[in-house]
């Protein structure tokens, strides 16, 4: 079976903690994805950022997105998949958590992501299936 190295996509772009969420905002529009990892100075993985936080947890909410920096949405520790794990094990940690795109971190360092697609293209039909029910029970719940 396939590791989560082998699926992943590499270059995986952060949102800075000191980033405002506009220029947050501008790299999900230039890369055109949904959400981000976001890093410390260190490098070191903080969080994830979806284009919904900004939207909810901040526009919505009576916030400056201009103001507000990256790092305060940084908060607790953020699922993620080891780079030699399996495609099941993506697989299980998206459906427990409800997730749709898992940071890959070798060691300390973060190396790439792998998404529901990158796992439902790598597991048998019956299993991809099973990812993509759990993840939307997942999501509607909350």
């Amino acid at each position: 079976m396939k590791t989560a190295r082998e699926i992943m996509t590499g270059d995986a772009t952060c949102a800075g903690v000191n980033e405002t969420l506009v220029d947050v905002a501008r790299k999900l529009r230039d890369l055109e994805v949904g959400s981000l990892p976001i890093c410390g100075e260190d490098d070191r993985l903080k969080g994830m950022i979806t284009d919904r936080d900004i939207v909810v947890r901040c526009i919505a909410e009576g916030g400056d997105p201009a103001s507000t920096q990256a790092g305060e949405f940084a908060q607790g520790k953020p699922v993620t998949i080891g780079a030699d794990d399996s495609v099941e094990e993506a697989l299980r940690t998206m459906s427990e958590h409800g997730v749709r795109r898992l940071p890959v971190i070798d060691g300390h360092d973060l190396i790439g992501m792998v998404s529901q697609a990158d796992v439902a293209a790598n597991l048998p039909e019956d299993m991809s299936g099973q990812l993509v029910e759990s993840i939307s029970v997942q999501r509607s719940n909350n």
